[in-house]
């Protein structure tokens, strides 16, 4: 996380997609500031990653679980919240969906995909807005390939095309209420999506996990991997008030992959 400390104590924080991987490294990040920190995801790992950060932190975090795609799930996991500051909209699936791939399973992963990463941000932005007020803060999880492509991830690269115009249109829409919206566009990550994802380029291309891992960070101008706690510092900043005259921007946390 760095050198730089943030203190979120008394503010109420939802970070979704947090049982594993970014979430869970940004959700540490948070429960470390002091903030009263409810964690969501769709798995049972969500009540392990919560007790986890609690016994680390010293802080309760609170466990929420539910689909993101389903209104009714939401309004009933976000019952007990009655008033929220910071929103993180990481919950997210990332999946491969070659065009010429045969029979119809890739087209349910295309529809689950835009489901989770497009309408679940969506629904899960709406029905929290009444819970936040002047000073509020919304951040969406991108990707760098929301503002490049890859080959065979049509859906994924399409949905976080999408969460950045949803980002910056709420900019516009919740600035009038002082409400900040703006979203990170990580890089490659060590986490277990960036695994599965890696292996399944080793078998699309006939590479090997070696040959591919060579060229991700040689196209970066930072050597190695970023790890999931190193994702936190750039979430807990545009949550500050440091960030307060920030919004409508994307943040590439990518060790120089993509420049803009």
């Amino acid at each position: 996380m760095g050198r730089v400390s943030y203190d979120f104590t008394g503010r109420s924080v939802l970070v979704t997609g947090a049982s594993r991987g970014i979430g869970l490294g940004v959700a540490r990040g948070f429960a470390r500031a002091g903030a009263n920190l409810s964690i969501l995801a769709d798995d049972d790992g969500v009540f392990e990653a919560a007790e986890t950060l609690s016994s680390e932190t010293g802080n309760t975090v609170r466990p929420l679980q539910c689909d993101i795609t389903d209104a009714a799930q939401i309004d009933a996991a976000l019952g007990g919240i009655a008033t929220l500051d910071v929103l993180i909209n990481n919950a997210g699936l990332e999946r491969t969906t070659p065009l010429a791939e045969p029979g119809e399973a890739v087209e349910d992963t295309f529809r689950r995909i835009i489901d989770i990463n497009v309408i679940g941000t969506y629904l899960m932005t709406r029905r929290a807005l009444p819970r936040m007020s002047t000073g509020g803060r919304i951040i969406l999880t991108a990707s760098i390939w929301a503002r490049t492509a890859v080959a065979e991830f049509s859906a994924y690269c399409a949905s976080k095309h999408a969460n950045l115009g949803f980002m910056r249109s709420i900019a516009h829409e919740l600035g009038p209420r002082g409400i900040n919206v703006n979203a990170v566009c990580p890089g490659w990550v060590k986490t277990e999506a960036a695994v599965l994802t890696l292996d399944r380029m080793v078998h699309s291309t006939g590479r090997s996990e070696e040959e591919l891992m060579q060229d991700i960070i040689g196209a970066q101008v930072l050597d190695g991997l970023l790890e999931p706690d190193d994702m936190a510092a750039i979430y807990l900043f545009l949550a500050s008030d440091g960030a307060r005259d920030i919004t409508g921007q994307a943040y590439h946390l990518d060790r120089g992959e993509v420049m803009a």
